[in-house]
């Protein structure tokens, strides 16, 4: 594989995860609920989940999405569901905001990891994107799995570095949050992220 080939990778990777998706409304969402350093949690799972829709696409799973309308509608709708019941729990969460988190968050981390697993998993949308961009960057001449571990960990510390980000982006509108109002307010615009992103995945096509 040549420098020019993953450079441009590179750079398709990084406007890939720029773009606001369900990672990073989920990102952005558990750092103002728990803090910097436990949302790292729910950033590792998102990575988990990228590199599970790599292997998937890398063991030719995703071509065969790519050619099956059944198989990309369970997927698309098994996303959606999830999508709005996430919505919906933030919609029901208390408007207030613990400024003592220690105590409980560490018996969450595996919620937080399983969560955000689930979430790019149930994204018909990031398999097809791996199905669609993976391809032009591979060489016949190459390793195939060689090719495509390059490739996928860049694409994850990509993701992983921007997604870092987003969640400092948040500890900034942590200092915004300071009452029950306030908190309520950003559960319901997040809940509505969710929703949204929810009813955009139903609407998309194969």
């Amino acid at each position: 594989m040549s420098m020019d080939i993953w450079l441009t990778f590179l750079c398709a990777s990084i406007l890939l995860s720029l773009i606001p998706g369900a990672g990073a409304i989920s990102t952005m969402s558990n750092t103002i609920k728990h803090g910097f350093k436990s949302t790292l949690i729910n950033n590792l799972g998102l990575q988990t989940g990228n590199l599970i829709n790599i292997i998937i696409v890398g063991a030719g799973l995703g071509a065969l999405l790519a050619k099956s309308e059944t198989a990309f509608s369970v997927i698309k709708w098994i996303g959606v569901i999830y999508l709005i019941y996430l919505g919906y729990q933030k919609f029901r969460e208390a408007g207030e905001i613990s400024l003592n988190q220690d105590n409980n968050v560490s018996t969450s981390y595996m919620k937080l990891f399983s969560k955000a697993i689930i979430v790019n998993i149930t994204n018909p949308k990031s398999i097809m994107f791996l199905v669609a961009l993976l391809p032009q960057f591979l060489t016949a001449s190459g390793s195939h799995w060689y090719q495509l571990a390059v490739l996928g960990t860049t694409m994850i510390v990509v993701d992983l570095l921007i997604m870092i980000g987003y969640s400092l982006l948040a500890t900034r509108l942590m200092r915004i949050v300071k009452d029950a109002r306030h908190m309520k307010l950003q559960n319901q615009i997040f809940g509505s992220l969710f929703i949204g992103a929810g009813a955009l995945l139903g609407l998309s096509s194969h």
